[in-house]
């Protein structure tokens, strides 16, 4: 990112490093559009290689990491969780109130609850109450307090049960070009550690949304519940351009 603010007008806010492959393309529709991205790692996702120590495993990965924010042109921020524990409660909720302070984010993207890797799960769960820390003031966390009025849960292969996806972002194919390339920092998208075609799923998936929006291609957003209401003036639909 070319500014030294911290400030970011997205935070995506990911288990694990790598987890970005879910709302990379989002995030770089963001950056073209002139907006400043930011991630948030979780954990580093430490402890899935066939043959690496976690812990070698680990220092990759944030160097991985590292690489793949420079090339979305995102900042990045990272806590040292460890993978598959990760808890819910006040000790990550509060080092996440902390980064939200910092980044000051508009919206913030994070997993959907219904996955099968319970980390993914634990990171949408941490979220309210993290916002809600870094929202009050009397939190003494460092910094001004800063409510952050919009939260999404990307659409994630593992994160599918009940997600419904409502909203609909138009990525062009110069951001999917942008989000591959960033991507392929992770050798676990270069077929190194798991031979899952990750790439070739959410490229699937960007197509299969955008025929849905009548796009070329986009990717999804599910609103938490208590965000869904609408405030209106009218219920005639908006003029036309």
């Amino acid at each position: 990112m070319n500014s030294a603010s911290p400030h970011v007008d997205v935070l995506a806010i990911g288990a694990h490093m790598g987890d970005e492959v879910a709302w990379g393309m989002s995030l770089a529709a963001h950056v073209r559009q002139g907006r400043r991205v930011g991630l948030l790692h979780l954990t580093p996702g430490e402890k899935g290689h066939p043959s690496k120590s976690p812990s070698e495993y680990a220092d990759q990965k944030r160097d991985e990491a590292q690489q793949c924010a420079t090339a979305l042109g995102a900042r990045l921020w990272a806590l040292d969780f460890k993978d598959g524990e990760l808890p819910v409660g006040d000790d990550v909720q509060l080092a996440m109130a902390r980064v939200i302070r910092e980044a000051r984010p508009q919206l913030i993207l994070t997993h959907w609850r219904g996955s099968m890797h319970k980390d993914h799960t634990a990171a949408a769960d941490n979220l309210p109450n993290a916002r809600f820390y870094a929202g009050i003031a009397t939190f003494e966390l460092g910094g001004p307090a800063h409510w952050v009025p919009r939260a999404y849960h990307g659409e994630n292969w593992e994160d599918l049960r009940g997600f419904e996806p409502e909203v609909y972002l138009e990525v062009l194919r110069e951001d999917i070009e942008r989000w591959e390339e960033a991507m392929r920092c992770y050798e676990l998208f270069r077929g190194g550690v798991s031979k899952f075609e990750y790439l070739e799923y959410y490229k699937a998936l960007a197509r299969s949304r955008g025929c849905e929006a009548r796009w070329e291609f986009a990717v999804t957003f599910a609103v938490p519940q208590e965000e869904r209401r609408r405030l209106v003036t009218t219920l005639l639909p908006e003029p036309s351009r």
